[in-house]
C-alpha cells in the first residue's frame, strides 16, 4: 500500500508547488507601500517659467539613492543637478539647470518605502507649452522581471524553510522526543535550514538590483552590496544569517547530543534548555521579517511588531509541525513508530496555534485595512480574503484530522495488543523454521564432511557464526516489514495520513498567497494614498495650479479696420475667484486699440447667465478684470463683444471646461 501511496504523494507536492509558483509568477510587480500624495509642479501642468527644483510628498519615510529623482527634458536628457534630499517632513526635492527652455519634461522616481519594498513611477509637466517627448512615462515604472520574480520567489523559500525549521523542531521537543533519532525527521529539520540560510543569501543579493536597476548584470555588483548593507533590509538579512549560525549549533545538538541522552533526568534538562534556546532562536529569526516589513511602520509600529512575531512562531508550529508529522506519518521506521501520544499532543499544539493565528491576524487585519471597505476595494484586502478562505478551509480539514485522531487513541491499546501477540507468534514460528533450517543443514554437511575426532568439522563456528547473522537480519527484515505491514493496514492510521496530507497541501498554497501579501500595499494606505492623492488634486484645481485658461478668437465687425484676434486669459480658471486678462491684435500681430470690449459667462446646462463682466482698459490692446466670479465649474461658454467704432461691433464665443 505504501508503495502505491508514495508516488501520489509526490505528484501531489509537485502540483501543489506548481501551484504555489504560479501564485508567485503572476503576482505583478510589487505593489507601492508609499504613494506619491504631492508634486511640484504638479502632473500635467504647464508653467510660465522653469523651475528650480522639483519636489515630490510621498504618505511616508522614503529612502533615496543619488538617481532616485530624476529630470528628463523631450529628447530624454537629464536636466537635474545635484543629489535628491528631504526638504521637509515626507518632502523631496532634486535642483535643476537654470534657463531651461520651453517644453515637456518627465520626472522619473525610485525610491524605497520605509516597510523596505521598491516605489517607482514618473509624470511629466510642461514650460511654456506642451511639446513631444522622446521619453516613455510607461518605462519609468518598477521593474518585474526576472530580479522581481527571483526575489519574490527567494522570500517564499525562506518563509517556507522557516516554518519547516522552526516548526519541525517544535514537533519533535514538544510531541515527539523519540523523532529526534529518526532519519527521515531530520532531514526534514535540516532542509528548513538549507532553505532558509540559501534563500537569505540570495535575497541580499538580489536586493541592490531589485531596488535599484533591475538588472540581473547587477546582482553581483559589489557597490550595490554595500549599500544594502547600510539599509534597514541589509542589516536584518545580514542578523538572520547570524541567527542561522546559532540555529545550527541548537540542530546539531537537537539530533546528536540530545537523541543520544539516555538518562532520564539529564535528557529532561536538555529538553528545557533546548526549548528556551529554540524560542530565543525562533523569536530571533521571526523579528528579522517583523523590523523591516510592514509591521515596522505605520499605526502602533510598538505593538505591531511583538505581534507580528508571535504570528510568525505560531504559523511556524503549526504548519511546519504539520509538515514534521506528515514525514513521521510515511517515513518512521517500524522499530520507532509514531505514536498515538505524540499525534495527540501535535493536535493541542495545533490548537494552540490556530487560536494565537486568530488573535494576532484579527488585529493585523485591522491595522493593515482599517475599514471594511477596504476588503473589496484594494488589493490587499482581496488577497486577505482569500487567505482567510484558505485558512478556513485548512481549519475544516485540521478537525478531519483531530477527528481520527480521536479514532486512533480509541482503538490504539487494542491494536498494539494484537500487533504484539502477532508478532510474537510469528517470531516463534519463524525460529522454529529458522532452527529446522539449521539442523538440516548440519545433518547434510554432516554426511560429507570430514570428521576432526572431536565432533566438530574444521571451520564450522565461523560458518554458524555466519549463517545465524544472515539469518537474523532476514527475521528482522521480515518483522520491519509485517509491522510496516500491519501499521499501513490500519484504517484509522490511513484516514489521518490522508487529512494530513490535504493540509499539507493547502498549507503551501496558503504560504504562496501570504507572500504575495507581504509584497503587497497594505489597504489602509493604499486608501489614505488615494485620498491625499485626490485631495491633492482638488487643492491643484482650487488654488489654479493647472495654470491659466487661454481662448484665442478671430473677430471681424463688418467696417472698415475691422478685422482682429481677441484673446482672453483666465488666471487660475477654477470655481471662485480669477483674473482675466483680454487682449485685442490685428491680423499682423500689432495691438489693436478699440473703444470697447465685453465679456460674459454663461453656463447653459444650468440655465446660469450671461454673467457680465466689463474690464478696465490697462493698455494698448491690454484690458483687466480682478475678482471675476466663476459660481460653479462646467463647460462654460463665453461671449465677447468686440467694438471697432460707433457702429461697427459683433460678438464672437467659444466653449471652455472652467472649474
Amino acid at each position: 500500500m505504501t508503495q502505491t501511496i508514495a508516488p501520489r504523494v509526490r505528484t501531489l507536492v509537485l502540483l501543489l508547488l506548481t501551484a504555489a509558483c504560479a501564485l508567485l509568477a503572476g503576482a505583478g510587480p510589487a505593489s507601492a507601500h508609499a504613494a506619491v500624495t504631492g508634486s511640484d509642479p504638479g502632473q500635467g501642468t504647464v508653467v510660465d517659467k522653469a523651475p528650480a527644483r522639483i519636489s515630490l510628498t510621498f504618505s511616508e519615510q522614503v529612502a533615496l539613492s543619488d538617481d532616485s529623482l530624476r529630470v528628463l527634458d523631450p529628447e530624454g536628457k537629464r536636466v537635474d543637478t545635484g543629489k535628491p534630499a528631504n526638504v521637509s517632513g515626507t518632502t523631496y526635492a532634486v535642483p535643476l539647470h537654470s534657463g531651461l527652455p520651453d517644453g515637456t519634461y518627465t520626472v522619473a522616481y525610485q525610491v524605497v518605502s520605509a516597510d523596505s519594498h521598491p516605489v517607482a513611477g514618473a509624470y511629466t509637466f510642461s514650460i511654456g507649452a506642451p511639446s513631444k517627448t522622446s521619453v516613455s512615462v510607461s518605462g519609468q515604472s518598477a521593474d518585474d522581471g526576472v530580479v522581481g520574480w527571483l526575489y519574490g520567489f527567494g522570500r517564499y523559500v525562506s518563509y517556507a524553510g522557516f516554518i519547516v525549521m522552526a516548526g519541525g523542531a517544535a514537533f519533535v521537543l514538544a510531541c515527539w522526543r523519540r523523532g529526534s533519532g529518526v532519519r527521515p525527521v531530520q532531514r526534514f529539520v535540516v532542509s528548513g535550514w538549507v532553505a532558509l540560510t540559501a534563500a537569505t543569501l540570495a535575497l541580499l543579493l538580489l536586493r541592490g538590483s531589485f531596488t535599484g536597476s533591475g538588472k540581473v548584470s547587477d546582482i553581483f555588483d559589489l557597490s550595490l552590496l554595500g549599500q544594502v548593507l547600510q539599509t534597514k533590509s541589509g542589516a536584518a538579512l545580514v542578523s538572520r544569517l547570524l541567527l542561522l549560525a546559532a540555529a545550527a549549533l541548537f540542530i546539531a545538538v537537537l539530533f546528536g547530543a540530545y537523541d543520544k541522552r539516555e538518562d532520564a533526568q539529564e535528557k529532561r534538562d536538555l529538553t528545557f534548555g533546548l526549548s528556551i534556546g529554540g524560542i530565543v532562536v525562533a523569536a530571533g529569526l521571526a523579528a528579522s521579517w517583523a523590523m523591516s516589513e510592514h509591521a515596522s511602520v505605520g499605526l502602533q509600529a510598538d505593538i505591531a511588531m511583538p505581534v507580528d512575531v508571535l504570528h510568525l512562531l505560531a504559523v511556524a508550529a503549526w504548519l511546519g509541525g504539520l509538515g514534521a508529522l506528515l514525514v513521521a506519518l510515511y517515513g518512521a521506521p517500524a522499530d520507532t513508530p509514531l505514536d498515538t501520544a505524540a499525534v495527540h499532543r501535535f493536535s493541542r499544539l495545533a490548537f494552540g496555534s490556530v487560536l494565537a493565528l486568530i488573535a494576532t491576524g484579527t488585529y493585523q487585519s485591522w491595522r493593515q485595512l482599517g475599514s471594511w471597505s477596504a476588503f473589496t476595494d484594494t488589493r490587499y484586502g482581496q488577497l486577505l480574503l482569500a487567505k482567510i478562505a484558505l485558512a478556513v478551509v485548512l481549519v475544516g480539514v485540521a478537525w478531519t484530522s483531530r477527528r481520527w485522531t480521536g479514532r486512533l487513541a480509541d482503538t490504539a491499546p487494542v491494536e498494539a495488543a494484537a500487533v504484539r501477540e502477532k508478532e510474537r507468534v510469528g517470531a516463534g514460528a519463524d525460529s522454529a523454521a529458522a532452527g529446522d533450517e539449521v539442523d538440516a543443514s548440519d545433518a547434510r554437511e554432516g554426511d560429507t564432511g570430514p570428521d576432526t575426532g572431536t565432533g566438530e568439522r574444521p571451520g564450522s563456528e565461523p560458518a554458524d557464526s555466519e549463517r545465524a547473522a544472515q539469518l537474523a537480519r532476514q527475521q528482522a527484515a521480515r518483522d520491519a516489514a509485517r509491522h510496516k505491514r500491519m501499521r499501513d493496514a490500519d484504517p484509522n492510521r490511513f484516514g489521518l495520513r490522508r487529512s494530513v496530507l490535504a493540509e499539507a497541501g493547502i498549507a503551501v498554497v496558503l504560504l504562496a498567497v501570504t507572500t504575495v501579501l507581504t509584497q503587497t500595499e497594505p489597504g489602509r494606505t493604499e486608501q489614505e494614498a488615494q485620498a491625499a492623492t485626490s485631495s491633492a488634486a482638488s487643492s491643484t484645481a482650487d488654488t489654479g495650479a493647472s495654470g491659466a485658461l487661454t481662448l484665442n478668437m478671430p473677430f471681424d465687425t463688418g467696417g472698415e479696420d475691422g478685422k482682429g484676434i481677441v484673446t482672453i486669459d483666465i488666471d487660475p480658471a477654477r470655481v471662485g475667484d480669477n483674473e482675466m486678462h483680454v487682449y485685442v491684435e490685428r491680423p499682423n500681430g500689432r495691438a489693436f486699440d478699440i473703444p470697447e470690449v465685453k465679456v460674459a459667462f454663461t453656463l447653459e446646462t444650468k440655465d446660469i447667465g450671461p454673467l457680465p463682466v466689463v474690464p478696465d482698459h490697462i493698455a494698448t490692446g491690454h484690458w483687466s478684470a480682478n475678482g471675476v466670479q466663476i459660481p460653479m465649474a462646467g463647460d462654460w461658454k463665453v461671449d465677447v463683444t468686440v467694438r471697432t467704432s460707433d457702429i461697427d461691433e459683433v460678438t464672437v464665443s467659444k466653449n471652455a471646461q472652467i472649474g
